[in-house]
């Protein structure tokens, strides 16, 4: 999977980006093996506004494409490290929905298709 960072209204740190690959590289395991060299994960970090008057809120968002895949997520927090942990929870539970979504439809599919062949070979006993 290929990782684009883009920070906003903050600078890009080497620790943050690192922080950044390694959470977001861990999503991998969670995808489509075959898919995944042509995943493309668009991460943007940065603040949200410059005029909260309590304090910096720091936003994370994650839109991971391609091999007909697309999940989205965003975090505001006022930490950015939580954000991004927060936003790679996210990502995470879309994907095991997704892949559970998935394996869903093709049971039904598969069964549908058993009930097909079962009602087949019933109207051929019958005949006999």
């Amino acid at each position: 999977m290929k990782i684009n960072i883009k920070a906003t209204g903050i600078e890009l740190t080497q620790a943050i980006s690192n922080y950044v690959y390694k959470k977001i590289s861990s999503i991998e395991k969670y995808l489509d093996k075959k898919s995944s060299p042509d995943l493309v994960a668009q991460v943007e970090v940065g603040r949200s506004t410059r005029h909260h008057k309590a304090g910096n809120i720091f936003r994370a968002e994650v839109h991971i494409t391609g091999a007909g895949l697309d999940l989205y997520a965003v975090s505001a927090m006022e930490d950015l490290y939580a954000a991004i942990d927060v936003v790679k929870d996210e990502i995470v539970h879309n994907a095991v929905q997704l892949k559970g979504r998935r394996q869903t439809l093709t049971r039904k599919g598969a069964e549908m298709m058993k009930n097909i062949m079962k009602g087949i070979i019933n109207s051929f006993k019958r005949k006999l």
